[in-house]
């Protein structure tokens, strides 16, 4: 058994070596090329990015401009629009506060922040404020290199805005302008929003569309109401994240994304206020595209006393066509206008639409067509009816005392009836 083992072990190493004489010379397979990681080039911001580093007495910093031509549009918007928009445009939306102030007094401010929350320990480390110039929309950016640059740029800020008279943000009123105010008193500097009057575009925003859109957030309305698409955006909650990753590898081809999501939403932001001022402006010369804004701006006006434009928008939002939820609420609110103008006889359509059908203003109508039925008409019997169907809806003490007091009404006026 051992001889027959060690035959064929010799058979086999025979068999190999006439295999390797048979292929010898010939090249084997060519290694696998070798895997290059192509890693960003460690740019400095001057050799990157247009602008210029700025030396103030507080140290130095970067600065860039952008320049958006006349010519151009930003969706529905043109940019030559904005230096058409009259002085006193600002002054309902802002209650009065701004009644009078040129476009090229305003400036539109937006912050790039080391944090979402806010707080001590968070930074702005590029602030943009926008402009209408002669030439066109300009957004000039502030940016940090780093945290030792802090000083230089909130002074460079704090001169730039002395030309300005009015601060449009978005949020910037709870968000922006708080953080601001923060940096500077943590660099024992006096913050200059003292000097301007500030408007949040934000709330005028929420007036027209909380109504219509799930979301007011700028870079949703700018897509749904301007009709612009932005492309190769930045979210916001990444931004941070990608500041700080600049800090550990000074790699700023990472934050060319973050400058230009800054820039688009001034931009942005310039483009509403040609919009959003002009519907608490002149209702008659905004352009609705929803029945939604009109009840918006409907209430807003109602908010301010001015009952006579609340109740013609509304009118006009429910002409226009309304989700049944919106639409039902919308009439209760034209009806009870009505009457607080002293029309109660304009409230009565609106008051039995309502009592009509099924929904949650149906119990109050009836009960405000009881209230009319019995004290303007003296038609106890109709009021009575109305009182009867309200208390189907649900009952209440009030409804009960008035079906007493009519029904004794009713018994008295029978029994007084000629034999």
């Amino acid at each position: 058994m051992a001889g027959d083992l060690q035959q064929q072990l010799s058979f086999l190493r025979q068999r190999m070596a006439a295999v390797d004489r048979r292929f010898t010379g010939i090249p084997g397979p060519a290694p696998p090329p070798a895997i290059t990681v192509v890693k960003p080039e460690r740019y400095w911001v001057e050799e990157y990015l247009p602008g210029a580093e700025v030396h103030t007495e507080f140290g130095r910093h970067w600065e860039m401009e952008k320049l958006y031509e006349r010519h151009r549009r930003h969706g529905n918007i043109g940019i030559v629009d904005l230096e058409q928009l009259p002085a006193d445009l600002l002054g309902p939306i802002s209650g009065g506060e701004i009644a009078h102030a040129h476009p090229s007094e305003w400036c539109f401010l937006d912050t790039e922040t080391s944090g979402l929350a806010g707080g001590s320990g968070t930074y702005a480390f590029l602030i943009g404020v926008g402009r209408i110039a002669p030439d066109g929309f300009r957004v000039r950016q502030f940016f940090m290199r780093e945290y030792g640059e802090e000083a230089s740029l909130l002074h460079a800020l704090a001169e730039h805005l002395k030309q300005f008279r009015v601060l449009i943000t978005y949020n910037g009123r709870i968000y922006d302008q708080p953080l601001l105010e923060t940096r500077y008193r943590m660099s024992r500097a006096r913050p200059p929003f003292s000097d301007l009057a500030h408007l949040d575009l934000l709330f005028g925003c929420r007036r027209l569309w909380k109504l219509r859109f799930e979301s007011c957030r700028l870079v949703e309305l700018e897509n749904q109401i301007l009709g612009a698409e932005r492309e190769g955006d930045l979210p916001g909650e990444m931004i941070p994240y990608v500041y700080f990753e600049y800090l550990r590898t000074r790699e700023i081809a990472r934050l060319v994304p973050i400058f230009h999501h800054n820039a688009t939403d001034i931009l942005t932001l310039a483009c509403f206020t040609a919009i959003v001022p002009w519907a608490f402006h002149d209702p008659g010369r905004a352009q609705f595209g929803h029945g939604a804004e009109m009840v918006g701006l409907a209430r807003w006006w109602r908010q301010a006393g001015e009952h006579e434009n609340a109740l013609a928008l509304f009118r006009r939002a429910i002409e226009r066509g309304l989700p049944d939820h919106l639409l039902f609420r919308t009439m209760w609110d034209a009806a009870l206008l009505e009457k607080k103008l002293g029309r109660d006889h304009a409230a009565l359509p609106l008051l039995n639409d309502l009592a009509a059908g099924r929904n949650e203003w149906r119990r109050s109508a009836l009960e405000e067509l009881a209230r009319y039925y019995e004290r303007r008409e003296r038609n106890f019997s109709r009021a009575l009816d109305m009182t009867l169907a309200a208390l189907e809806a649900g009952s209440s003490a009030p409804l009960e005392r008035r079906r007493l007091r009519l029904e004794k009404r009713l018994a008295a006026g029978r029994n007084r009836l000629p034999l």
